[in-house]
């Protein structure tokens, strides 16, 4: 059942867990998503950004998700991930969306608001929920001082002001996570979660949740954390089990594939939501 990115947000802030978003890019990564949803009665957030959404092509990614989320038990949200141009967001919302995340984080403070504002004003009369994000998680590691790591990552007080004046339904924060797997120790910035959920009133994102140690992940949950996106320890369980594979057949080379896939899902969705 399809249901608003807002609606399992709010739901999973009142009640300190979070939910699990997770990258798609074909109907056996969809599936291997809802499966693991459905044995957990857990709710799920199915997302992409424009490379998977064109690698599949809108028309099928409406006809694939729609198919199999009317057909599943649990409740999920189609949501749009990274997207930094509107006419993404519009696409989306036109295709049936849920949920929608413009991402201009890129820019100074007023572009980013004013921007967020604007897909607000579009995302809002369809239903549809946005998240934006606020401060830089880019080249945050290696010989990068916690000094200057900080000074990238979003301040709670822009953080309130941010929400306040956009009308966001979420907002992804710079807190020590990177894109990818980590090539270095995370230094997750739980404190900073915490000061920021407690001035912004609005469930918090946490992108880069692939290799994040699980203890910080469950503090940053505590801390107001609300949805954890994972993306490339999904699409590695995929690779490697493809890999392994000496049967060039489709039960010998995707099964394995989706299998192991949903493993990672099945082991995420538990941690985040305390199970």
């Amino acid at each position: 059942m399809l249901v608003t990115l807002k609606t399992l947000l709010d739901e999973a802030k009142e009640k300190f867990y979070a939910v699990g978003a997770f990258e798609f890019w074909s109907l056996d990564s969809v599936r291997a998503i809802l499966e693991a949803a459905e044995e957990l009665d857990m709710p799920v957030i199915l997302q992409a950004s424009a490379v998977e959404l064109n690698y599949m092509g809108w028309k099928n990614v409406e006809r694939a998700v729609g198919y199999t989320a009317d057909k599943s038990a649990a409740r999920v949200a189609l949501h749009l991930d990274h997207s930094m141009e509107i006419k993404w967001v519009k696409l989306a919302i036109e295709s049936g969306f849920t949920g929608v995340m413009i991402d201009a984080s890129h820019h100074e403070y007023k572009e980013n608001a004013d921007i967020t504002r604007e897909v607000v004003s579009l995302a809002k009369p369809y239903g549809v929920s946005v998240e934006s994000e606020l401060g830089r998680m880019a080249g945050l590691e290696g010989a990068v001082s916690v000094e200057e790591a900080e000074a990238f990552q979003t301040d709670p007080d822009d953080a309130a002001r941010f929400a306040a004046e956009t009308g966001i339904d979420a907002l992804a924060v710079a807190v020590g996570t990177v894109h990818g797997f980590y090539k270095t120790t995370p230094k997750i910035n739980v404190a900073r979660i915490k000061a920021i959920s407690e001035k912004a009133d609005i469930p918090l994102v946490l992108h880069g949740g692939s290799g994040t140690p699980d203890d910080k992940v469950r503090d940053a949950i505590q801390a107001g954390i609300c949805k954890v996106n994972v993306c490339t320890e999904f699409m590695d369980a995929f690779k490697k089990a493809y890999q392994k594979s000496d049967k060039p057949s489709v039960a010998g080379l995707f099964k394995p594939g989706y299998l192991a896939g949903k493993e990672v899902i099945i082991n995420k969705i538990k941690l985040f939501g305390n199970k």
